[in-house]
């Protein structure tokens, strides 16, 4: 019987690296659960600033959060207003977290990132235009961006507030899954909308890595 692995995951050690880069011998479960609950509360607070990834390093004095996102002045604010705000809320919703130090990067061509482009594809969803036509545009503008050699997009759900929900999909190029050296970039959101949740997956396919 086959299984689903994600890709990213599938090519750990071998072309991509951890993104939570700490250890912990003794109160191992302890820092693991913080870690989860910090990263789960992230992603749902920054939902709508296109965020690609988050990473984040520990040691046994101080956490680094390494946000990267396509907007990083809207992250910021005026004068860091807005990391600030999300410091506070971080202080006030884990204070166990201490010595945190945020940091914000640019993620530049954000069309060649699959979560960015699943929070593009959210985002039109949610404004409720015909899926078909955001799948058409969306996977060509994927496509017109250098160095992608293929991309898939896919729904599931309640398309267009069906009574049955089905599952729609689009590919243009190569998706090779199986290849290991094969840079593949992998994303699964929800787009949240009145008559129920669309699940979104993106997969893009960016060449081979050949160290």
């Amino acid at each position: 019987m086959t299984h689903t692995v994600h890709p990213y995951s599938y090519r750990l050690g071998q072309i991509r690296d951890w993104r939570a880069r700490w250890f912990q011998r003794k109160a191992y479960q302890v820092f693991l659960k913080e870690y989860i609950l910090l990263y789960e509360w992230l992603i749902k607070e920054l939902r709508k600033h296109f965020v690609e990834s988050i990473d984040i390093e520990r040691s046994a004095r101080f956490i680094n959060v390494i946000i990267r996102t396509s907007r990083p002045g809207l992250l910021i604010g005026r004068h860091g207003e807005g990391i600030e705000v999300l410091r506070k809320k971080i202080a006030k919703r884990f204070p166990e977290q201490k010595g945190l130090k945020l940091t914000v990067e640019e993620v530049r061509y954000p069309e060649t990132h699959a979560r960015i482009v699943a929070q593009m594809v959210m985002q039109d969803l949610e404004k409720r235009l015909p899926f078909r036509r955001i799948l058409k545009q969306t996977a060509s503008r994927v496509m017109g961006q250098h160095g992608v050699e293929g991309v898939r997009i896919e729904l599931a759900g309640r398309l267009d507030g069906a009574e049955m929900g089905r599952r729609e999909w689009i590919r243009l190029g190569r998706i090779p899954l199986q290849t290991i050296r094969a840079d593949i970039d992998f994303a699964r959101i929800r787009a949240l909308l009145p008559y129920g949740t669309i699940g979104v997956k993106v997969w893009i396919y960016k060449g081979e890595v050949f160290k």
